[in-house]
């Protein structure tokens, strides 16, 4: 049987028999029962009561408010139920207010809209209580408990702020009003599910969760649930976090990660062009300069271009240092790390820097080592190359010497020269970007960009690098490397002092590049060298020339990029198919960092990078063509 259909007497002494303090109001807040409960809280009997208005049964400061509450009410009435966080208060018969909490009911009859009204008394000196209100309002999140209806039963004031609602406008409503209307049919069938199965959802990313205020405008939040069992049943407290300004934080994040990743490709493009496009011409002007130097037999236009060799020379220094560094910063270097023997760093070095030694009046040596490395072989060299550089530029008598000293798991590669020393002040100086030591008699040239690029490689191989240095008595650069076989280093042998090969060559030259000037410089120097040249613009048009050769080549030198997107490598190998035999090879390019892997692995091949360095270029041909194997670089 339904409430509805009671005997009028049945329902009247369940009223009257209920714990709580009851009061029936009519749509106009007239109280049409109250039952003994009411009676004794309020110090009045039922027939003072009835009749009158409930506004009697409140301090004279809430009336006022509660009239007007209780006509917005009307308008739409809905449940509310106990622990609202309302600050009321009653107002008993002898004049003495307490605090309470009223839970609502509507009820609509024939008659109209009737309001059953539970009201309990809350204990002032209940500690737990005070202890709970307080902890709510100083919360710094919003927080929201709804009944297991999703009825909201309790709100602090950060939730208030949030929501732009009232605690008068919030309780009572179910909590979908707070959620944007395209989510609400949904989070009815998760609040139910939830209901089913209660477990604790702490706060965090992950869901894509939002918020309504009661503009309209809606905001990204992050919410944790806590179901909570009582007596009146089960709740859930809801803890609501705005995160509108992480969100804000992690797109402008966002943004600024693809704008530097935009930034990094147009910079990695810039230094592939520039890498390619800026070497090009220094490269024909490199090559033009041997081609002359082995020519011209005039003295003074001898000397001129000795100077031109010095001034390119110069550019060429300076040119890779900046593409370097930049290449650096941009994080464009990657380290291709192998096992490989010391010596083969020492051994192209030597012959490269031999003759430059020697061209200053300096006497260069190198003592051999035995020990097996783990290094990358390019950028271990490119150290050393910056060290040694160095040294003959700060050396203007006595000489320069690498010595291999191994101990233990490390190898320490040493270069030694007598010239001007450094201050102790300037040591850890000299590695930072352009600068330059102020000793009387230093070197001018340059943009003092060597050792900060000889830093910067370590610190990308983990290798350790440093300095000893005397004014006056010269430095000791090192580099330390690790070991990967029980190597014999400083076995006593003599230091192997650098000869120059001897010039001249002759066979067969085959040339691809794609660069006309390029080109006819190469052309240039090799037949001043004695060589003949076929020269090629791609892989098709050189397998197409070398049909009309009369002998198999002596050497193939190719660009590694070609114009019509055929490599070096595919030429080279093109070629050696055609002929059934290993032709020696170079590879040039002036992006080694993008060809190494593709490169290295060809059997009987080096890779020289742009600008070559001529002389080095033509003792390497030599070998080459004389003995059928390219030297080891």
């Amino acid at each position: 049987m339904s409430a509805s259909k009671l005997p009028a007497e049945v329902v009247n002494e369940l009223l009257h028999a209920a714990a709580d303090a009851a009061i029936v109001t009519d749509a106009d807040g007239r109280i049409v029962f109250a039952n003994r409960g009411a009676e004794t809280l309020f110090g009045y009997p039922a027939e003072e009561l009835v009749g009158r208005r409930v506004e009697m049964l409140m301090p004279e400061e809430h009336r006022g408010q509660h009239e007007e509450y209780r006509s917005r009410y009307k308008t739409s009435p809905r449940a509310r139920p106990l622990l609202s966080g309302l600050d009321l208060y009653g107002l008993r018969k002898d004049g003495c207010r307490f605090r309470a909490e009223i839970a609502l009911t509507p009820v609509n009859t024939n008659t109209g809209l009737l309001v059953a009204s539970t009201i309990r008394e809350v204990n002032a000196g209940d500690e737990s209580e005070t202890y709970f209100r307080t902890m709510l309002e100083t919360a710094p999140d919003a927080m929201i408990i709804v009944d297991e209806r999703g009825r909201i039963a309790i709100v602090n004031r950060q939730a208030e702020d949030m929501f732009g609602y009232t605690r008068a406008e919030l309780l009572g409503h179910q909590v979908e009003m707070l959620l944007p209307e395209r989510v609400r049919k949904g989070h009815l069938e998760h609040r139910d599910g939830y209901v089913a199965t209660p477990e604790l959802r702490p706060m965090g990313p992950g869901l894509d969760l939002f918020g309504r205020r009661k503009d309209g405008r809606e905001f990204p939040v992050e919410i944790s649930l806590s179901p909570v069992e009582t007596s009146s049943g089960m709740f859930v407290s809801s803890v609501i976090r705005d995160v509108t300004r992480r969100r804000r934080m992690e797109q402008e994040i966002i943004a600024a990660r693809q704008a530097a990743e935009r930034a990094q490709k147009a910079n990695t493009a810039f230094l592939a062009a520039a890498s390619h496009d800026l070497r090009q011409p220094v490269q024909a002007l490199s090559l033009l300069n041997g081609a002359l130097r082995r020519t011209v037999k005039d003295e003074r236009a001898l000397e001129m271009i000795e100077n031109q060799e010095h001034s390119l020379t110069a550019m060429t220094n300076l040119l890779n240092s900046l593409l370097d560094i930049s290449r650096l910063d941009a994080g464009a270097v990657t380290p291709e790390i192998e096992e490989f023997p010391m010596q083969r760093v020492i051994d192209r070095l030597s012959a490269e820097f031999g003759r430059q030694a020697s061209h200053k009046g300096l006497e260069f040596s190198s003592e051999p080592c035995a020990a097996t490395v783990r290094s990358d072989p390019n950028l271990l060299s490119e150290i050393v190359q910056n060290l040694v550089s160095n040294a003959i530029r700060y050396t203007n008598s006595g000489g320069v010497e690498m010595i291999c000293d191994c101990l233990g798991d490390t190898c320490r590669l040493e270069v030694l020269d007598t010239g001007i020393g450094i201050e102790s002040d300037q040591l850890e100086a000299i590695f930072q970007e352009f600068h330059q030591t102020k000793t009387p008699g230093s070197s001018t040239e340059g943009f003092g960009l060597g050792l900060a690029i000889v830093r910067r490689l370590a610190d990308l191989l983990g290798h350790d690098v440093g300095v000893e240095s005397e004014p006056g008595k010269g430095s000791m650069f090192y580099v330390s490397v690790p070991v990967v076989t029980a190597p014999q280093c400083g076995s006593g042998e003599d230091p192997v002092k650098v000869v120059a090969a001897e010039p001249g060559g002759a066979g067969t030259v085959v040339l691809i590049e794609d660069d006309v000037n390029v080109a006819n410089a190469w052309g240039l120097l090799l037949e001043a060298e004695g060589y003949r040249v076929a020269t090629a613009k791609s892989a098709p048009e050189a397998d197409a020339i070398i049909a009309h050769l009369d002998d198999v080549p002596s050497l193939l030198i190719s660009d590694f990029h070609l114009l019509d997107g055929s490599t070096g490598v595919e030429a080279v190998m093109g070629i050696r198919e055609h002929y059934g035999v290993n032709i020696p090879a170079f590879i040039v390019s002036g992006d080694t960092s993008k060809v190494v892997k593709e490169a290295r692995p060809v059997d009987n091949c080096t890779l020289m990078s742009k600008p070559v360095n001529t002389s080095r270029l033509l003792a390497a041909a030599h070998v080459a063509t004389k003995t059928g194997v390219v030297p080891q670089d």
